[in-house]
């Protein structure tokens, strides 16, 4: 993220966000109550970003109800992914229902019928339930298309996978002697380098890992506080992921 401010969210700074795909796509009272306790710790820690969508299976309700009471202290993320307009409009409403009555970042999904579910986040805008309009993509085959979508002047967020490499880093983790250079910027684990080197990118707002383990949600929070990479540290975490 750039340390501009992003839009009308409230994002000024850098931050660690907290993703929920796959993670909080949890049933019963055992499982939710892990869950708050997540949300807990990312809370207590500075995490007050929370990403979500209706593809995420039970993972919107779920943030919701870990959110419950203290909807005020977070900035909700979420989207619309739906191929008619009907469907749009009732996953905004079942957002709009569980997340107080607005959402602070509202996104197309994977560009799903983009220009029709553009339409229906602007009409909620315009009513002052969504902060700030955006859109998003897993694939690297469609950023033309999504380029298309923001010279619309239309969004004011995109929503895309960045980092070092993808899921090759977890299974090359470098070892603590490695991770020692970056021990002056407050790294002490490879998790914690990766999201630094996100967060240090001026283009970059928020960087949204996923968990279900209070530490690990600590240990990413962390990640989210100065001093940032320059040139030469991120290049050196580029050498570790790509590394073995």
């Amino acid at each position: 993220m750039d340390h501009r401010r992003f839009g009308a969210s409230g994002l000024t700074v850098p931050v660690v966000g907290l993703g929920t795909w796959q993670t909080f796509d949890v049933r019963g009272t055992t499982a939710v109550t892990r869950i708050r306790a997540v949300v807990d710790t990312a809370l207590e820690s500075g995490i007050t970003f929370f990403d979500s969508s209706p593809m995420y299976g039970a993972a919107e309700r779920v943030l919701a109800r870990a959110l419950e009471g203290r909807r005020g202290q977070a900035l909700v993320a979420t989207k619309v992914w739906a191929p008619s307009v009907a469907e749009g409009r009732r996953q905004v409403a079942q957002a709009l229902d569980w997340y107080g009555g607005v959402v602070d970042v509202y996104q197309v999904h994977n560009l799903v019928n983009w220009k029709a579910q553009l339409t229906v986040l602007e009409a909620a805008h315009e009513a002052g339930q969504v902060r700030v309009v955006g859109a998003t993509h897993y694939s690297a085959s469609a950023f033309n298309e999504l380029r298309a979508v923001m010279e619309t002047g239309r969004i004011g967020a995109v929503q895309i996978p960045y980092n070092p490499v993808q899921r090759e880093v977890e299974r090359r983790v470098p070892t603590p002697e490695a991770l020692a250079p970056l021990a002056v910027f407050g790294v002490r684990t490879w998790a914690q380098a990766l999201l630094k080197w996100i967060l240090s990118d001026p283009r970059c707002h928020v960087a949204i890992p996923a968990t279900a383990n209070p530490a690990h949600a600590l240990e990413n929070a962390a990640a989210g506080e100065p001093p940032w990479f320059g040139a030469e540290e991120r290049a050196y975490v580029l050498k570790l992921a790509n590394a073995g």
